[in-house]
């Protein structure tokens, strides 16, 4: 498979950007907003940090506790994401076979790779989420990335997955975007963001 068809290697591009822009952020930005929920960037970091987390458990096979709150970290940002970001694409290479469908609950039968392309797209809006918080370009992230998270999205996000942060769900009502707008400015609206909004 090329780069573009292995949902694994899209995963480790999206992760490799998202450790750029880790690296790019400076401790003194910690308490700074993000356009994602009520997150401040030290918050979005560390919720990238969980994700790992429980993103490596579900590659291992495992269930992940999504009721489970994650700590706030206050430093290291960067060697801890890149160190979880390694074990996550490793349990993933050796999960095995990625062609055929799964059942997940809610969804019903879906294509097996679809849990990794739901961490693909998950990176990839926060990544964008990271870089307007901290004043880092969106303009050299991967389009592959952005194009697939688009391509997912579309398929698995429903209007039903949608609402306010008060009654919990984890995504706003779309956001107008032009068409011809940037590949990561069409994934923020469609997942919520206003990119137009000053964070």
């Amino acid at each position: 498979m090329t780069g573009a068809e292995d949902p694994i290697e899209l995963l480790a591009r999206a992760l490799a950007q998202t450790a750029g822009l880790i690296d790019g952020v400076g401790t003194e930005l910690a308490g700074h907003p993000t356009a994602c929920r009520s997150w401040d960037v030290g918050q979005l970091i560390s919720h990238l940090l969980h994700d790992l987390r429980q993103f490596t458990v579900r590659a291992e096979g495992g269930t992940p506790d999504w009721t489970q709150s994650f700590e706030r970290v206050e430093d290291d940002w960067l060697h801890r994401f890149e160190a979880g970001a390694e074990r996550l694409v490793a349990a993933w290479r050796e999960a095995g076979d990625l062609d055929g469908v799964i059942e997940l609950p809610g969804l019903g039968e879906v294509p097996a790779r679809f849990p990794v392309d739901q961490q693909v797209a998950e990176f990839a809006v926060h990544a964008w989420d990271l870089a307007r918080a901290t004043g880092q370009s969106t303009a050299g992230l991967d389009q592959q990335v952005a194009l697939a998270s688009l391509a997912w999205a579309h398929g698995a996000l429903k209007p039903a997955f949608r609402g306010s942060e008060e009654e919990s769900h984890a995504f706003g009502p779309e956001v107008a975007v032009a068409e011809d707008a940037p590949s990561y400015d069409r994934l923020a609206g469609f997942f919520g963001r206003d990119p137009g909004a000053v964070v």
